[in-house]
């Protein structure tokens, strides 16, 4: 079994974040661009939440508010789960259904690193899973070789 590490997973990665003081518009167009559901928010260099598409769409679209004047920190989510490098993707995926979130931001002490989905390590437990019947199957399909002198 693999059993990765969230660190080793985010490791190498880019680390997508916005200011707090972004306009909603300006934190979508952000998010559109790369191609994420969700970002860091920093207050300086300090995480201070997590801005999603789930936060913008319920938040802000819903809720009739306006797209420039609202700013990121008026709408993030900020009672955060995180994840720290050490912890493994089954710890993670925990947090998240524990939380009901879909993204967690990745510390190291009290640094940001990266930030996973749930679609990420749910891909490691699949390849794991995988692996693992793979094996099985070599198991179960294996025949001894048959002695002479035997029947």
């Amino acid at each position: 079994m693999m059993n990765k590490t969230i660190g080793s997973l985010v490791d190498g990665r880019e680390t997508y974040h916005v200011d707090s003081a972004l306009s909603i518009r300006e934190a979508s167009r952000y998010m559109t661009d790369r191609r994420v559901g969700a970002v860091a928010v920093l207050e300086g260099d300090r995480l201070a939440g997590v801005i999603s598409e789930r936060d913008i769409m319920g938040r802000v679209v819903a809720a009739g508010r306006d797209l420039d004047q609202t700013r990121v920190r008026d709408v993030m989510t900020r009672d955060l789960v995180v994840a720290h490098v050490d912890d493994s993707h089954e710890d993670g995926l925990r947090m998240m259904k524990q939380a009901g979130c879909r993204h967690l931001p990745v510390v190291q002490g009290d640094r940001l690193v990266g930030m996973v989905s749930q679609r990420d390590l749910l891909q490691i437990d699949l390849t794991e899973k995988d692996e693992e019947i793979r094996w099985l199957n070599a198991y179960i399909h294996f025949i001894p070789p048959v002695r002479e002198g035997t029947s």
